[in-house]
């Protein structure tokens, strides 16, 4: 915004300082929900730490996923058992560590006769499966006749249906997940900044010390001093690396794959639903949110960069024929489709061998380069906390390496044990109770404590103070207003986007993904953050652009 932007708020002026004051023991480049894991991680074995992220939190492949927290019931096909049981307890953990984020999800999976996976090999990997998260599951799997499965699922074609199964993994919310993690790292110590890109590094002997960085909303460049420089921007890892020294060459193979949402009215499922595609064979996902179900996910070479992937009008059209085929009476249309997102998972080159994208196996690499910069690729949403875990000691031992070692400022705290922001509270239930008779719009209260957990009632107070806040941002969804200055306050969101795509999923929620509703919350934010009229009316031209590049559909 130039030499004309308004003052940036309180909250970003310190960190902003913080970054360009004594050196970091670690910066991490990048605010997915791998660069969060990492600097929460380092900041709570209290090591001076900053994460920088370009956009905004979650900006990248960290909100376009199938908002799973899953030990990886498709991955046991292709032989992957480490992952799974990793998997298997990292699920475990979030359930405990964010339980208002990540909750227990029921899947069915119906199969039919000449299914490519028949009904033995189902029930034999779903006893695995529980056998790989040493049998702590959520609950163990039943198999299911067809008349049970009907009964789970009447929506589900009973034609040719031979019997099935049911078994439970997790549903999360990523974009907050990704966020409860950032913040969770700056209440241990880490200077977080969205909005600030890395352009360069800093040099000395050889070694990379540091990291040049854009302020991209008060256009101002800061040196940025660090011992450790971890590259965590997923698909942008390669283009990071060649950023702040030589190349590394290809550090990973990109796998795009595309969402849609559509009305769950129209499809009938009750819970989530487990389906090999008639199409191909291909093992899909139909899951509740909401008022939606979403379908997904597809699997191709992606041929354009992170920035530039969409959902294709070929994926669309795969998708709702999958579902049909065997959700008889939903005879979804393209004008059901609310909206369609693409992202691309960062899959590690030197894990992916000669296979296609399909059978590559979702585990992480950690690379480090002559100079000393930390690159991780790979890895999946669900084993974050583990990644990050790795990515530090490699980092650590690298600097021991040099004679040097870095020292912890404060006592440690054990990640797997402290709770992500929101997350201490006793019950759920009581929890959701206490939220809907207070908001007295249960839909309302229920998505309050399911976003923000125990720390529900800050964001509720801003509608007790004025009771505008309490209304809706959109009548048919249940966000209210008083999350625009909540998060403007303590969310750290400096755009609409910031708000409507990953504060809220009001985005992809809505048919003109959230295009009015930008138009509802501007004056809300220019109030918050101090907008002229003219800068209200670039931000609201910046989300146009915002989200048709997020959510337009390439023909091809």
């Amino acid at each position: 915004m130039g030499s004309s932007a308004p003052p940036p708020p309180p909250h970003r002026t310190a960190a902003l300082a913080a970054l360009g004051s004594e050196p970091f023991d670690l910066v991490v480049i990048g605010g997915g929900i791998t660069g969060a894991g990492v600097a929460r991680e380092a900041a709570l074995a209290g090591y001076r730490t900053a994460l920088l992220e370009r956009d905004d939190f979650a900006a990248g492949t960290s909100s376009r996923s199938s908002r799973l927290v899953h030990g990886g019931v498709r991955y046991l096909e292709h032989g992957h058992l480490g992952l799974v049981f990793e998997s298997s307890r990292e699920r475990r953990l979030l359930l405990q560590l964010a339980p208002h984020l990540v909750r227990p999800l029921a899947f069915t999976w119906p199969v039919y006769g000449g299914a490519r996976v028949p009904l033995w090999k189902v029930r034999a990997g779903l006893a695995l499966y529980d056998a790989l998260s040493l049998f702590r599951n959520v609950h163990p799997h039943q198999g299911l006749s067809a008349a049970e499965v009907h009964a789970q699922e009447p929506a589900l074609t009973t034609h040719g249906l031979k019997g099935g199964a049911r078994y439970w993994d997790a549903a999360t919310n990523d974009t907050r997940l990704t966020l409860a993690t950032a913040l969770a790292a700056r209440d241990a110590g880490a200077v977080i900044v969205n909005h600030a890109a890395v352009v360069g590094g800093v040099r000395s002997g050889g070694r990379l010390t540091g990291v040049l960085v854009h302020d991209r909303l008060g256009d101002q460049q800061l040196s940025v001093q660090a011992r450790v420089v971890v590259n965590a921007t997923g698909p942008w890892s390669d283009a990071t690396a060649a950023l702040t020294g030589e190349s590394q060459g290809t550090q990973l193979l990109g796998s795009a794959g595309s969402h849609i949402a559509v009305p769950r009215n129209r499809v009938g499922n009750h819970e989530a639903v487990t389906m090999v595609s008639p199409l191909d064979g291909r093992v899909m996902f139909v899951l509740p949110a909401g008022a939606h179900t979403i379908i997904g996910t597809t699997e191709r070479a992606a041929r354009s960069g992170p920035d530039e992937i969409r959902a294709t009008e070929a994926e669309i059209t795969y998708l709702l024929q999958s579902v049909n085929g065997q959700f008889g009476d939903a005879r979804l249309s393209r004008d059901d489709v609310i909206s369609a997102w693409c992202g691309i998972r960062p899959l590690a080159a030197a894990r992916a061998g000669a296979g296609n994208a399909g059978s590559a196996s979702r585990e992480h690499a950690v690379v480090h380069r002559a100079d000393g910069l930390v690159s991780v690729t790979g890895g999946k949403l669900t084993t974050y906390r583990a990644m990050a875990a790795d990515v530090l000691s490699h980092a650590t031992r690298g600097v021991a390496a040099t004679g040097a070692g870095l020292v912890s400022r404060r006592p440690p705290q054990d990640s797997a044990s402290t709770p992500l922001p929101g997350g201490a509270f006793p019950y759920r239930e009581t929890l959701l109770a206490e939220a809907r008779a207070t908001t007295r719009d249960a839909a309302v209260g229920e998505q309050l404590a399911q976003s923000y957990g125990a720390h529900w009632r800050r964001v509720w107070q801003y509608a007790e103070a004025d009771a505008l806040l309490g209304t809706r941002i959109v009548e048919q969804l249940p966000y209210v207003l008083a999350e625009v200055p909540h998060a403007v306050t303590h969310e750290l969101a400096c755009t609409l986007a910031d708000v409507l795509v990953r504060r809220t999923h009001i985005a992809f929620e809505t048919r003109d993904h959230g295009r009015a509703a930008a138009r509802h919350i501007a004056p809300h934010m220019a109030a918050a953050l101090q907008w002229s009229e003219t800068t209200t009316a670039a931000a609201l031209a910046a989300y146009d652009a915002e989200v048709t590049r997020l959510f337009a559909v390439d023909a091809v």
